[in-house]
């Protein structure tokens, strides 16, 4: 098994502008990959040409499927070091000893705020996708691999003000407010939230990592039976209202008993579905997969998205968004 680490980097600075479009929320995350990935590939590109013209020693690399990948610079000996990878992955990384590849590279040198941790407000959303298991253990680590990649995205901050947590299967559709609070109810599955949310969420909060707790797509009854199974209830809860205009009654009244702050967003559940990923990653897209036809290019073998994790970073007496962007998580078997 080999993990893929996916990164958009900061999509507020430079670059192409994003295409948004009205109800394809997951649009955002999809193209700011597109663009990190071609940048990546013309960026790299160029320092191939120059270490070849130099006449840097690399050595021989094997890609996943046990093929010839082309060439692998050189380490210092430190087996938990990423390494650039040529050949058709010139443009990843690879740390060897966790077996898990960058796509793209990421220069953490250059990752950090402006300013001091104090003057942002940042907020963290992790996505549990549908094609994962609901398994406690896997989605704990998850959260914690996300998390470190945030931190460390951001300069090696020591904590975020508000995590979110998006469970797969819920919505909040309906013909009205009312009936879209009913459907919720029975969406989910309430024991693996909350073991989940015991597990891997409460735990970050009590390491002070994250100052308050949210969870998304949570109605009246569904926040209800939550509150009163957590130590640690969520601070707030986020609702997409795309198809109804008001929040239901109840759900403001049980939000305003229970201290929780009610939010409007407009992400999707299943934000990046397989069949997605495999087509950004593929032939057509950024030419990390083989070809199934000829078998020939990159990597082979079945490609499943685990996790998504969005991040942003506001200037807080500005109100200005400096820093946002995406880590998604992936396994290839």
């Amino acid at each position: 098994m080999t993990k893929l680490i996916l990164s958009t980097g900061n999509i507020i600075s430079g670059g192409p502008s994003i295409v948004r479009k009205p109800g394809a929320s997951n649009l955002e995350l999809v193209n700011s990959l597109k663009v990190s990935f071609q940048d990546a590939q013309l960026d790299y590109a160029d320092e191939i040409e120059n270490l070849n013209a130099n006449g840097t020693t690399k050595t021989t690399t094997t890609t996943t499927n046990g093929t010839s990948n082309g060439v692998h610079e050189a380490t210092n000996g430190d087996s938990n070091t990423t390494d650039p990878v040529a050949g058709p992955l010139y443009w990843t990384a690879q740390d060897q000893k966790n077996n898990t590849i960058f796509v793209p590279r990421i220069d953490w040198e250059t990752a950090a705020l402006s300013e001091e941790r104090s003057q942002y407000d940042i907020t963290v959303k992790i996505f549990f996708l549908p094609t994962t298991t609901p398994d406690v253990s896997r989605r704990a680590q998850y959260t914690t691999e996300a998390m470190e990649l945030v931190l460390k995205e951001l300069g090696g901050i020591p904590d975020v003000d508000l995590l979110v947590v998006s469970f797969p299967g819920m919505s909040f559709d309906g013909d009205c407010e009312w009936e879209a609070d009913k459907l919720n109810a029975s969406q989910g599955d309430d024991e693996s939230e909350i073991a989940t949310w015991q597990a891997a969420v409460e735990e970050l909060h009590r390491q002070g990592l994250v100052k308050r707790l949210g969870i998304s797509e949570f109605g009246t009854e569904k926040l209800a039976r939550f509150i009163k199974r957590v130590a640690i209830p969520p601070a707030v809860d986020q609702i997409n209202l795309k198809n109804c205009c008001n929040v239901p009654p109840p759900l403001a009244t049980l939000a305003k008993e229970q201290n929780v702050e009610l939010l409007v967003h407009s992400d999707c559940t299943d934000i990046l579905p397989e069949g997605t990923l495999r087509e950004l990653l593929g032939p057509q897209g950024a030419g990390l997969l083989a070809d199934p036809a000829t078998g020939s290019g990159g990597l082979t073998g079945n490609l499943t998205p685990q996790w998504v994790i969005k991040y942003t970073a506001v200037v807080k007496n500005r109100g200005v968004i400096e820093n946002k962007g995406y880590f998604a998580g992936a396994e290839l078997n």
